[in-house]
């Protein structure tokens, strides 16, 4: 098996709770992000990581793949890695459990970016924001790369910072959807405490710190992360087809 795809659910959510079991028109939101992910034509295997019994009911009841790990991971990165450690994979994508719009042709160009650079530890997304309200939004990480696509920062403020006001630099809003080279999963969840990490609440800098690459790609795609009510709401209406201000 070349790639792997691993939707990290845990049970508990501090703005929302239980929202991954949440019903999103007819179904749970996690079923929503399952499904889209399933149509990624790159993934050889695509499962649920879970830690709670009432996740894995419901993903046996849509006929998803889902495994139990401990409740005591961290982090999503953290739960993928006791996921797959039994698996035999090239690749791993980790899909963001509550993304129900997640478009699979980005899990596809992430999984190609990685087979096609076996040097590449670990690639995520960016995409372009048009929104201004975006900008300085904190729940929007924005990014900023190097002239190869490599990520120089991630940040919940607007960088660039714009110093001069004749000038207009373009922001881009990071994708939480990230690919690994297997390997490198070991050694990213042993890496010791980030000082970047703990201020921006953003596990990537750990990386960034420690002084690995990451490479961005860049999607022409909106995605929602579901963390409030108001996050729901928008979702449930893009789904029923409503036009509304993205």
């Amino acid at each position: 098996m070349k790639v792997i795809g691993v939707i990290p659910a845990r049970f508990d959510s501090t703005r929302l709770p239980h929202k991954l079991l949440k019903d999103l028109c007819g179904k749970p939101l996690l079923q929503w992000t399952y499904e889209a992910a399933k149509k990624a034509r790159l993934l050889d295997q695509l499962i649920i990581a879970c830690d709670d019994k009432r996740i894995k009911d419901a993903a046996d009841a849509f006929n998803a793949p889902c495994v139990m790990t401990s409740v005591d991971h961290k982090s999503g990165t953290d739960r993928i890695v006791e996921a797959v450690s039994a698996v035999d994979a090239k690749i791993v994508v980790n899909i963001q459990a509550d993304e129900p719009l997640i478009n699979p042709l980005v899990i596809d160009r992430l999984a190609q970016t990685m087979l096609t650079d076996e040097r590449l530890l670990m690639a995520t997304a960016k995409r372009k924001i048009t929104n201004p309200d975006e900008v300085n939004n904190p729940n929007a990480v924005k990014v900023v790369c190097d002239k190869n696509g490599y990520a120089l920062y991630f940040s919940r403020y607007a960088i660039p910072y714009l110093r001069d006001k004749d000038f207009t630099p373009d922001y881009y809003k990071h994708l939480g959807i990230y690919a690994y080279a297997k390997d490198f999963l070991y050694v990213f969840k042993k890496l010791s405490g980030s000082m970047l990490e703990a201020a921006e609440k953003l596990e990537q800098l750990r990386a960034l710190e420690a002084g690995y690459r990451i490479k961005v790609i860049e999607a022409d795609y909106e995605s929602i992360g579901v963390d409030t009510q108001e996050d729901f709401d928008r979702v449930e209406a893009i789904i029923k087809g409503k036009t509304i201000k993205v």
